[in-house]
């Protein structure tokens, strides 16, 4: 039996090609640059042709063992990994980030649009009333036209990001509870999936950004970081939508408390990693630890990794089942929403920013809950610290902390008689 040696082809696909050599295995092909005929050539010799990925240059087919030895071989070929499984991050909140601040400013996510890749979107009523803010529904898996999810983790994340708390008088509101969603279905019922069927979700997203006003994509899923970054498909598809303008927030996983178990893609640069925070409850982040399955870092590469850390442990949100109600779930897939809506509040307030800034923005408003950088990124995001204007706030009377200044008298009748007093002083030494 040949052995494969080639760089070409990434670790997982040679052994399990070492261990089963007859069988096809589901693969996917990236190719040097974009190569239609090559393409077709790969398509005629696949048993299955999954998809076609223009994002990364690629396409997902089976192929058998002795085509993958000949494609390795091909200098018009970059590489070859297998089409691994991708799950959801859900290991079985507003007011820990401070949310309410940006509210009250009039900051809640309006005219922003937030891509959920996941399970799809149930119709919810804190998603459809009084408005129907699922502006768009794509579904990779079944084909349906109309808005809905099996599993029910997707319409969870969905809430957590623009949930309105109608059917809860605002008690279990989502974080930027104006902004739209585009809901793509890309994991089945059990809340499982190819990565070419994320690939594919990342490519409508990109090739839609323009037609529904798409700013943010939450992906509060994963797959073991098998390869590096340069060579992961999935990494290569994030850069992609990162460079189209697209500000991209990921799970890091729920493979804690070990190092170096990142998932992928939160193992690229470009992208925000979010891990997950246990706060106890409380609002004071002084109580707050690491969730124990939070995935730490550092990647394989040596990338520090979690960027930031939100809550993910009891989060209340929405049900899939029942289209009034409500469930906690915890994991690091409930810690990434919260991100994506705080940068859905972000881009609502400054308009048009780069991913790049965007990410550098919600790290430099963090709370240090003294971690490691490897377990904790920059801290937890404290929304307050975000959205606090000196020079604006002073103006309404809130002090540096963002908190509303008091005093006996009320502040406008403070300041007009310590004035007067101040004068009268001045004109008793001129007597």
């Amino acid at each position: 039996m040949r052995r494969m040696s080639n760089s070409k082809v990434c670790p997982i696909l040679s052994a399990k090609i070492m261990s089963q050599s007859k069988e096809e295995l589901p693969v996917i092909v990236q190719l040097t640059k974009n190569n239609k005929e090559l393409e077709n050539g790969i398509m005629s010799l696949s048993t299955k042709v999954r998809s076609s990925l223009p994002l990364i240059n690629g396409i997902a087919c089976n192929l058998t063992t002795d085509v993958i030895y000949r494609l390795a071989n091909s200098p018009e070929v970059e590489y070859i990994s297998f089409d691994s499984k991708v799950f959801t991050q859900m290991d079985i909140a507003a007011p820990t980030v401070e949310a309410q601040f940006p509210h009250e400013r009039g900051y809640k996510g309006e005219g922003i649009t937030v891509a959920v890749i996941d399970t799809g979107a149930a119709p919810h009523q804190d998603l459809t009333r009084p408005t129907n803010r699922i502006i768009g529904f794509k579904d990779f898996i079944n084909k349906r036209t109309s808005p809905y999810d099996d599993n029910g983790h997707g319409t969870h994340v969905a809430g957590i990001i623009a949930g309105n708390g109608y059917s809860s008088r605002g008690k279990y509101a989502g974080i930027a509870p104006e902004s739209k969603i585009l809901a793509i279905k890309a994991l089945d019922s059990e809340g499982s999936g190819n990565t070419s069927n994320i690939i594919a979700a990342i490519s409508y997203v990109v090739e839609t950004k323009n037609q529904y006003n798409t700013k943010i994509l939450n992906l509060s899923v994963g797959s073991p970081a098998n390869n590096s970054c340069k060579n992961d498909p999935l990494c290569k598809a994030v850069t992609e939508a990162v460079n189209s303008g697209i500000t991209v927030v990921v799970a890091a996983g729920n493979s804690g408390p070990n190092e170096r178990t990142i998932l992928s893609p939160g193992i690229n640069a470009n992208v925000i990693t979010v891990g997950a925070v246990d706060d106890k409850r409380t609002i004071d982040p002084k109580d707050d630890v690491i969730a124990p399955f939070s995935s730490r870092g550092p990647t394989n590469e040596g990338l520090i990794k979690p960027d930031v850390v939100a809550p993910g442990v009891n989060i209340n949100s929405l049900s899939n089942t029942k289209l009034d109600g409500y469930l906690a779930l915890s994991g690091t897939s409930m810690a990434t929403p919260l991100i994506s809506g705080s940068a859905a509040l972000l881009l609502n307030k400054h308009g048009n920013l780069s991913p790049k800034s965007v990410k550098q923005k919600l790290m430099g408003s963090c709370v240090d809950l003294h971690e490691s950088k490897e377990i904790q990124g920059a801290g937890l995001l404290n929304l307050q610290k975000l959205f606090f204007e000196p020079s604006k706030e002073k103006a309404n009377g809130v002090d540096k902390e963002g908190r509303k200044r008091h005093s006996f008298f009320g502040d406008e009748i403070f300041e007009t008689l310590l004035i007067l007093v101040l004068v009268m002083l001045l004109l008793d030494q001129n007597i």
